[in-house]
This record gives structure tokens, C-alpha cells and sequence, in this order.
């Protein structure tokens, strides 16, 4: 049994996964403040519900990035105090390659995007070969989400986190060349970071837990407290 994470989005979820590849149990929080507190209970609840113990888990897979920074920092720590109290290895994985494993099959590139912030976003773009294993052909990037046209101008499927917000105004920007994966499709699942994982934990490719690090792409949104001076003459 394999243990998947993906905090990257504010909509983080936890999957439980067979070593060949079905989904036992996945569990999925909508966005809201402080909700990445729930991680732990969810995991807890994960397991009972499905009569699991804890110790079943053989390895854990982690979306590493990029997305939220406090997400990331929440998931890779919850993740790796895991496999330490468990003694079980770690697998990270890019968060853009889990969202554009979504998308099984297609003759079109694929391009998974994540918000980032003020009007930016993540991106990359992979294709399908024969067997149907991602080959990357844009490397993760932050850009402004109007600089979409420029970068992609190729026929491709979108998929993102919130086609809400994402869907229509890249359709505006880019029809007839942007394709949208359906609706139901605009999250990033724990079961796709899992099911990618999966590969590497059955050809024992594992990462180092202590040199495991997220991938940010930007410098965090942190500004500093401004100093108040105050006059005691």
C-alpha cells in the first residue's frame, strides 16, 4: 500500500493506492482558511474508514511542486516525518507532470498550468509517446497568465485547478488553439501523484528524505513588518 500526497493546491487530497496501481481510498478538501490543519485528522480518517493500519503503508509519494508555498512546505513535512516514524522510503514528484498525467491519451500536447499569484501562473507542457508516458517538451515556469498566447502557440489540451477562473479566460485568449480538458478534470488528484509514483517505488527509485526539496520556481510573497517608531518626548 502506497500513501499519496498532494498539498501543492488549495484544494489538497490523500489517496491510498495498491502497489499496482487501483485507488483503495481517496479523500479530497475544498479550499478554505487554515485548512491545511486537517491534514493529519484526514489521513486518520482515511485509515479507519478503511479499516487500515497505518504501518500497511510500504511508501509515500509527494507532489513537490510548484504551487502553494505553504502547502508545500505543510505536505513535505507531514510526508517526511512520515516515512521516518514508518521507515518507509519517499518519492517526490513534479506537481505539473501528476496534472498533465490526467490526461491519458492525446494525439495534442498537453498543458498542465496551477495558479500562482497576482494574475501569474505555473506551466509546462508534455506530450504522449507510444505507450502513453509523459515526455516533457516545456519545462515548469511561472508566467503571467496573458503571456499563454506567446508561449504556446501549438494546438493543446489546458488542464489547470480552477477552470472557473482558468478555463474561460484562456479559451478567450487562445481559441481556436487552446483545447479544455472537461470541467471534473481541474484538480490535481493525490491518485495521479500516486500513480505516477507508483513507477518509480516498483523499480526502487526512490529519493533521499533529508535532500528532498520543493520546487518553488519564485521567491515566496514575504515582506517584512514595517517598523513602527514611536515618540516617548
Amino acid at each position: 500500500m502506497l500513501l499519496a500526497i498532494n498539498t501543492t493546491t488549495l484544494q489538497f487530497s490523500l489517496a491510498l493506492l495498491e502497489e499496482r496501481g487501483t485507488i483503495r481510498a481517496e479523500y479530497s478538501m475544498s479550499k478554505g482558511k487554515g485548512h491545511f490543519g486537517s491534514l493529519m485528522p484526514a489521513l486518520d480518517f482515511l485509515l479507519t474508514s478503511s479499516k487500515l493500519d497505518i504501518h500497511k503503508i510500504k511508501g509515500l509519494v509527494v507532489a513537490i511542486g510548484p504551487g502553494s508555498f505553504t502547502g508545500l512546505r505543510v505536505g513535505l513535512s507531514a510526508a517526511k516525518g512520515l516515512c521516518h516514524g514508518l521507515d518507509i522510503p519517499i518519492i517526490g514528484i513534479s506537481s505539473l507532470e501528476c496534472l498533465a498525467s490526467q490526461i491519458p491519451y492525446s494525439d495534442l500536447p498537453v498543458t498542465p498550468i496551477l495558479d500562482s499569484r497576482k494574475g501569474e501562473v505555473f506551466a509546462a507542457q508534455f506530450t504522449l509517446d507510444r505507450k502513453h508516458n509523459l515526455v516533457r517538451i516545456k519545462k515548469d515556469t511561472a508566467m503571467r497568465i496573458d503571456d499563454l498566447p506567446s508561449r504556446f502557440n501549438e494546438p493543446t489540451i489546458f488542464i489547470g485547478n480552477d477552470f472557473i477562473g482558468q478555463g474561460d479566460r484562456i479559451k478567450k485568449m487562445l481559441s481556436p488553439r487552446a483545447l479544455l480538458a472537461p470541467p471534473h478534470f481541474w484538480n490535481l488528484w493525490a491518485s495521479a501523484v500516486g500513480s505516477l509514483g507508483i513507477k518509480r517505488f516498483n523499480a526502487g527509485d526512490f529519493d533521499e528524505a533529508q535532500s528532498l526539496s520543493p520546487i518553488y520556481l519564485r521567491p515566496p510573497d514575504i515582506r517584512p513588518n514595517p517598523v513602527q517608531v514611536t515618540n516617548d518626548s
